[in-house]
């Protein structure tokens, strides 16, 4: 899917999903890496997708997660723009999961992703990039843990 309005025209989407649990202590974000990178789970939109449902899609593909609550609707942040011309588009969901699965996928006959975490606020900060950080802060704020 091609973004246009606040990105700019032009820019490829990626939609991904904040996902949150309730934990003992307060929320926790799920967090995936990929080499140094940490990140919610996401991806492109495919051509006639609708964003949400990729975002649903791509948590499901990346994690097995199935048990997205959308709590907070379809209220979403995107990041500004970066490499390869995108834009990620984050939505925000609770789930009660706690063990996650990282598969193998087809095409890179490994998982996308090395590890996962369930963090707190400062972790999540202290671990993802300047992009990122402002969408953690956002679902953090969302959930009432800011």
């Amino acid at each position: 899917m091609i973004v246009h309005g606040q990105a700019g025209a032009g820019y490829r989407l990626s939609a991904g999903v904040a996902v949150v649990r309730r934990a003992p202590a307060g929320w926790v974000f799920l967090l995936l890496r990929a080499y140094r990178n940490w990140d919610f789970p996401k991806g492109l939109v495919e051509p006639g997708e609708d964003p949400l449902a990729a975002a649903r899609r791509e948590v499901r593909e990346e994690t097995l997660i199935e048990d997205l609550r959308f709590n907070w609707g379809e209220a979403c942040r995107e990041t500004g723009p970066y490499g390869h011309r995108k834009v990620a588009r984050y939505y925000l969901a609770e789930t009660r999961t706690e063990d996650v699965t990282l598969p193998v996928t087809l095409e890179l006959g490994r998982p996308e992703h090395e590890e996962w975490r369930w963090v707190d606020r400062a972790t999540a900060l202290s671990l993802t990039s300047p992009r990122v950080q402002p969408v953690v802060l956002w679902a953090a704020q969302m959930v009432g843990a800011a």
